[in-house]
């Protein structure tokens, strides 16, 4: 009995040391990169969007979930995708719709594929480690302050849901 309770455990210790940090380098919409690691040490929702989406009112949410929690280390990056065939034609167009419609001001990757054979590298990581692929727009991956994954979401649960800010405050610093 005390053998299967200890090799139990050290299974478990054994499936926690495996995981790893997920990585990834992202085209900001502005120009230039938004890298994942630059943001270790602080808990990252990471969003896959899209301005023609029964969800893109979640913009809103993502910015006041943003603007609340910032300061204490928060980091919410939007991946724009067409993935679904939901997006505007330009990245261009991405930052109007957002600037107008939801005063955006988090950080903001250029339209990127988020599943399929053309996922951003970000994505495979998150499919090998957890098996989680978008199946939509506006899933997100909560991503802990030492860079893996701790949870991941649909897109009917909202970025300032209750579940998901609770689990937000815990890594904050």
């Amino acid at each position: 009995m005390f053998r299967i309770f200890l090799l139990t455990i050290l299974l478990l210790l054994g499936a926690v040391a495996q995981a790893t940090p997920v990585k990834g380098t992202f085209n900001s919409i502005d120009g230039g990169t938004l890298s994942v690691e630059a943001w270790r040490g602080n808990p990252v929702l990471v969003v896959n969007t899209a301005s023609q989406c029964a969800f893109t009112g979640q913009y809103a949410a993502l910015q006041t979930v943003y603007d609340r929690y910032k300061d204490r280390g928060l980091v919410v990056l939007a991946v724009p995708s067409d993935d679904f065939n939901q997006e505007l034609a330009s990245a261009d167009e991405i930052k109007d719709f957002c600037a107008l419609n939801y005063d955006l001001d988090l950080p903001m990757a250029d339209i990127t594929s988020v599943r399929g054979s053309k996922a951003h590298p970000f994505y495979r990581a998150v499919q090998s480690e957890t098996g989680f692929v978008p199946s939509w727009n506006f899933n997100k991956v909560l991503i802990g302050p030492d860079g893996t994954v701790v949870k991941t979401y649909r897109s009917n649960t909202r970025p300032d849901s209750a579940k998901l800010i609770q689990q937000i405050e815990a890594m904050l610093r």
